[in-house]
């Protein structure tokens, strides 16, 4: 199932798309992709629904977040061995975890914004998985069991939040509009094998990003199973799984976002997203 939420910010509802690539209206039958709604059992209560008797949403509009909210929005850093390269650091022995703050969490479609003082913004294609299984101590023979979907996100970072300043991560990585989610959620059934994904992003035409989920360092199984050691996953979190090689702080000289570049972002299969960028008032 390819699960989407349409309408203005803050007023979106949940929808469907059928055989046909039309969207229909779930609105009637539950209440939004969040938390519980997009538990295992609830994505198995969506099934038995007849999506043909279901309302066609001719004109759906502005297209949101595949997520209304999220519990969590867990990452993780340097998981290509190319993009750990072009940051100067060495592949890690293990999942480098850090967090966006759940604010970021943004439509697909939306404008990207610069915050202020930011000199360094850039941009990330990456893989997102959502949890739909409470998931602790889990094997990684076990791992993808407790996964709902997967779905396309931009782990849009600033640079110099993220690292020339003291502290964590979360800084660079939790500006409002720094997690374009969707546009679509597609369930673990429909997408297979994750581990064979073609991810992409283009900037203003040009591609810069262009690489498969086969390269990644760890798999999807093994980052749920190595997560789930330490802490609780439950329904509704999501975990981008890191970005290839081509982000602007790779390049030589380095680039940086700056209001009017465009980005559109893809994960093949999972639907594509466009985001211009715009400065912060």
């Amino acid at each position: 199932m390819k699960l989407l939420r349409f309408g203005p910010k803050g007023q979106e509802k949940p929808g469907i798309l059928d055989s046909d690539g039309k969207v229909r209206d779930l609105s009637g039958k539950v209440a939004d992709f969040a938390g519980a709604g997009v538990s295992l059992e609830a994505l198995e209560a969506i099934r038995a629904i007849d999506i043909a008797s279901l309302p066609v949403v001719e004109n759906p509009g502005r297209i949101g977040s595949c997520l209304a909210s999220v519990p969590n929005f867990f990452c993780v850093g340097l998981n290509y061995a190319l993009h750990a390269k072009e940051s100067g650091m060495d592949a890690p022995t293990e999942p480098v975890l850090f967090s966006k703050a759940s604010s970021a969490l943004s439509g697909p479609f939306d404008p990207v914004v610069i915050p202020r003082k930011s000199v360094k913004a850039d941009w990330e294609v990456e893989l997102g998985v959502v949890i739909g299984k409470t998931a602790l101590y889990v094997s990684e023979d076990d791992a993808l069991d407790h996964v709902a979907g997967y779905c396309t996100i931009n782990d849009v970072s600033e640079r110099e939040f993220q690292i020339e300043k003291l502290g964590q991560w979360i800084k660079g990585k939790s500006a409002p509009t720094f997690g374009p989610t969707g546009p679509y959620l597609v369930t673990a059934d429909e997408v297979g094998d994750p581990q064979n994904l073609r991810v992409t992003l283009d900037l203003n035409g040009e591609t810069v990003q262009d690489s498969n989920t086969s390269d990644m360092i760890f798999s999807v199984r093994q980052i749920v199973s190595y997560m789930s050691q330490f802490m609780q996953l439950q329904p509704g979190d999501i975990i981008a799984t890191g970005t290839p090689s081509g982000v602007g702080m790779g390049m030589k000289p380095q680039r940086f976002l700056k209001p009017g570049d465009v980005m559109e972002i893809e994960v093949h299969g999972l639907g594509r997203q466009r985001q211009e960028t715009v400065a912060a008032d």
